[in-house]
């Protein structure tokens, strides 16, 4: 510990603090006289109107997600969210936002949904005289705001770069003009269906079985890390087209409906009923289908069409019936071209923003870990 500094247990630098009513999630306001500021991230999560629920607040605070981890540093007056909430108030010795910032470098354990609060009051809080903590804070508040600025200037790029393929889908399938018959999706495949409707049993080993929690909204592909395996002969037993092989396209519609994904390679895997499989005709490219369903028009006919309150479902009847673009096979594959083009354009752009919000993520905690060892001048 460099000279100057000391270290107390965590308890010994923080008040007591008397806490005020806890409003739970679901009664959150989305618009109200006072912020509420609970353990989820984003610096307030709802609203509140009940002056008598305000917990005021003369000297900055630190709220500490219990069961999240997630630090948050308030100096205004706010309304406590409810479970998992704690409020950290440091002592004179020690500058709120030093406190705060200190705390960002703790390396706690994650213990799942359990609370974290006791891996707290097992640290030491080192720390030297006041003048040398606001020192520090503001050396550390003008970093952030430089990195802070970047990475939101990354976060832009990222989403305009995502906007520009989307933008770009829509326009392919929104001008074409007089020249595209429009027919029902059924009228272009050989078959439409689902998976199998019975659960089947689990086994230790045998063919993959998805679930639609294992298909990527982000990047369209099957996650078959968390799947669970089923048995070959009832694989074998299953019809032709619920077996998915190369050219078919999935397409969730349950839940997260709407998501394509194309199978692009043969392998053995079956999956759930909350997932529907397209097989495209002879003259219907596979890719061109993908990514119509992928376009802003097919995605409007599922919100359309979806049914039900606590999961919406777009039913087979809906998706066989929706209307889609008819077009010669040669217009599908230079419209395809065109559209890998951009998407793999597209995604370089997209790793590159990345890439870049990665490292100031690692700048800012290397910042923060000189600043705890008194590496700060």
């Amino acid at each position: 510990m460099k000279t100057g500094w000391q270290a107390q247990p965590f308890e010994s630098c923080i008040e007591h603090v008397v806490y005020s009513t806890k409003i739970q999630r679901k009664d959150f306001l989305d618009d109200g006289t006072y912020p509420v500021v609970s353990q989820e991230v984003g610096l307030i999560n709802g609203y509140w109107n009940k002056d008598a629920d305000l917990f005021m607040v003369d000297r900055p605070v630190v709220i500490f997600g219990d069961h999240t981890k997630v630090l948050k540093y308030i100096n205004f007056d706010f309304v406590l969210g409810a479970d998992g909430v704690k409020i950290l108030q440091p002592k004179d010795f020690l500058v709120p936002r030093f406190f705060y910032y200190q705390l960002q470098v703790a390396k706690l354990d994650t213990l799942g949904y359990a609370r974290h609060y006791k891996l707290l009051k097992e640290l030491k809080i080192k720390f030297p005289d006041r003048f040398e903590q606001q020192r520090i804070v503001a050396i550390l508040d003008e970093a952030f705001e430089g990195i802070a600025t970047a990475a939101a200037n990354a976060e832009k790029n990222l989403k305009n770069a995502k906007e520009l393929f989307e933008s770009y889908l829509q326009s392919v399938f929104e001008n074409k003009g007089g020249r595209w018959e429009e027919v029902k999706l059924f009228e272009l495949a050989i078959d439409i269906t689902d998976g199998d409707h019975m659960p089947p049993p689990k086994t230790q080993e045998g063919v993959p079985f998805i679930t639609i929690s294992n298909i990527n909204k982000q990047n369209h592909q099957i996650d078959f890390s968390n799947t669970f395996t089923v048995s070959r002969e009832y694989f074998e037993k299953l019809k032709a087209n619920r077996k998915p092989k190369k050219g078919d396209v999935l397409y969730t519609v349950t839940g997260s409906y709407g998501i394509p994904v194309l199978i692009e390679h043969d392998f053995e895997f079956c999956f759930q009923r909350h997932i529907g499989l397209i097989r495209p005709m002879e003259n219907v490219s596979s890719k061109w289908l993908y990514y119509w369903i992928l376009s802003p028009q097919a995605f409007m006919q599922a919100n359309d069409t979806a049914t039900g309150t606590a999961q919406k479902t777009v039913s087979l009847t809906a998706l066989r019936n929706f209307v889609v673009p008819k077009v010669a096979l040669k217009t599908q594959q230079t419209i395809v071209h065109k559209l890998d083009t951009l998407s793999t354009e597209t995604k370089k752009l997209e790793a590159i923003y990345q890439q870049k919000l990665q490292l100031f993520a690692e700048l800012k905690k290397a910042i923060l870990n000189r600043a705890f060892s008194g590496q700060l001048h």
